[in-house]
């Protein structure tokens, strides 16, 4: 796949980056080599492999998952952390709301 200038200056733009054109001039070409790569993958027959996250196997240690109860250590202090809240309700902190 070919990458134009343009695109690249628009794909600056969207991740809001300041490229001059001579920096964009230079990553086309590099976008299109990347772009190419990802093509040549997707041709690849991957129906025989189990998908994966790591290349070596890994178990992860599990533990009880408890609440400490001591005030000292952690665990079961909600009231004294929502002491420190400017505003709780319902046994949570109250945020304003935000939309944008």
């Amino acid at each position: 796949m070919a990458v134009d200038i343009a695109t690249v200056q628009r794909i600056a733009g969207l991740a809001r980056i300041a490229i001059t054109e001579a920096e964009a001039a230079r990553l086309a070409p590099e976008l299109g080599n990347i772009l190419g790569w990802i093509e040549q993958l997707g041709e690849v027959d991957t129906s025989g492999v189990a998908p994966m996250t790591a290349v070596i196997p890994n178990q992860l240690r599990l533990r009880d998952d408890v609440v400490n109860a001591d005030p000292l250590t952690g665990g079961n202090v909600r009231d004294a952390v929502l002491a420190n809240a400017p505003q709780a309700e319902h046994g949570f902190f109250a945020v304003p709301k935000v939309i944008e």
